[in-house]
């Protein structure tokens, strides 16, 4: 396939990706349609199913998308064997990104995210070893829900702010 091809098949698939995860932001995935996506991003049946499957099919190609995008956020920190989890970083990113993590959550990405990583080495040194399993299961779904209501309440909080709750689930052991 030439440059050109090529081009035009990513500009569809962007079209169709981004008219998806608009769409996901008002309706189930249940309630959307093949041809209410080719209808909004302007492309035919055809092209649509030149890309995908069908709509579970893009579901996944979006997922995979979003996942490659986070897992590059922290491309960096994972070569290292060890390292502290800069939420920061990821504050920022999701405070710069609110569709982004909206339709992440949508989607239940949370749920199967190899990037859900948690400091093991820091729970280990709190909780002197004990039940860590426990521990990290809990500390990822309060900072999943922390992350989804800062997101229904449009990020009105800093990311410093938001830090600053979760640092003091820490410090209140």
């Amino acid at each position: 396939m030439n440059k050109v091809n090529n081009k035009r098949r990513r500009d569809s698939q962007n079209r169709i990706e981004r008219v998806f995860v608009q769409l996901l932001q008002k309706k189930d995935v249940n309630q959307i349609s093949v041809s209410e996506i080719c209808k909004l991003a302007q492309v035919n049946r055809s092209t649509f199913y030149a890309n995908y499957l069908d709509i579970y099919d893009l579901i996944d190609a979006v997922q995979k998308r979003m996942i490659e995008d986070m897992l590059e956020l922290y491309q960096e920190e994972s070569k290292e064997p060890q390292h502290d989890v800069n939420f920061m970083k990821l504050l920022r990113h999701i405070s710069e990104n609110k569709l982004f993590y909206k339709t992440y959550f949508k989607l239940g990405l949370e749920q199967k995210n190899p990037f859900a990583a948690y400091d093991d080495h820091r729970a280990e040194r709190y909780y002197d070893k004990q039940y860590v399993e426990y521990h990290i299961e809990f500390f990822r779904a309060g900072f999943n829900a922390i992350i989804r209501k800062w997101l229904n309440n449009d990020c009105k909080e800093s990311p410093e702010e938001i830090n600053n709750i979760i640092e003091s689930e820490y410090r209140t052991k």
